[in-house]
């Protein structure tokens, strides 16, 4: 009787850290982390419950660095995508940015904000990270509005932050429309 084989070894040179992070990432942006059980992330990782153990330890780290990857990705992004912007102009450029992300193909809102929402644990590792890039967006807007010059800049930073949250909330149920009217008054709020 010949011996059953098992599956063959994963020849596309990625590990198997990889692969759970890119099936979590996949799955928990279309589907959400609380829709998707930790099965499916293994089946479509091709992953065995023992290697989330060993490189995550639980699902809850899994969530978290699913949401360090994606905004280690946005900030990366961004920064190449101003990289070329005079300091004074970045605020409203950013709105640019926020477009070109609502109008793109897989767009499904911020993971950040879908991720929160589901979790109810104060303390839950993602929130943590969720925490951090809000911390990271603040700065970001409070530096572009003194660049701009913008006469209460801390007040100016804190409603963009607001327009940036409601044009990625509302572009996911109204259409990229949303960010562009969000563009639209940041302009009026750098200008004056």
């Amino acid at each position: 009787m010949p011996r059953q084989r098992s599956k063959p070894p994963r020849n596309d040179g990625i590990g198997v850290r990889d692969r759970l992070l890119n099936a979590a990432d996949r799955l928990f942006y279309r589907e959400g982390v609380r829709a998707v059980g930790i099965d499916r992330v293994l089946a479509e990782a091709d992953a065995a419950k023992a290697s989330l153990y060993q490189h995550f330890g639980c699902k809850d780290r899994l969530v978290a660095s699913y949401l360090e990857r994606r905004t280690g990705a946005a900030r990366a992004h961004l920064e190449a995508f101003l990289a070329d912007t005079p300091p004074s102009q970045r605020a409203i450029r950013f709105f640019d940015w926020v477009v070109a992300w609502a109008e793109s193909e897989d767009f499904r809102g911020c993971p950040l904000q879908h991720t929160v929402s589901e979790l109810t644990d104060a303390a839950h590792p993602a929130r943590a990270i969720a925490h951090g890039q809000r911390e990271w967006f603040a700065e970001r807007f409070l530096e572009w509005t003194r660049a701009a010059g913008v006469k209460d800049e801390r007040e100016t930073a804190r409603a963009l932050m607001v327009l940036f949250d409601g044009a990625v909330a509302g572009s996911e149920v109204d259409g990229p429309q949303r960010a562009s009217d969000a563009r639209w008054m940041a302009q009026r709020l750098l200008a004056g």
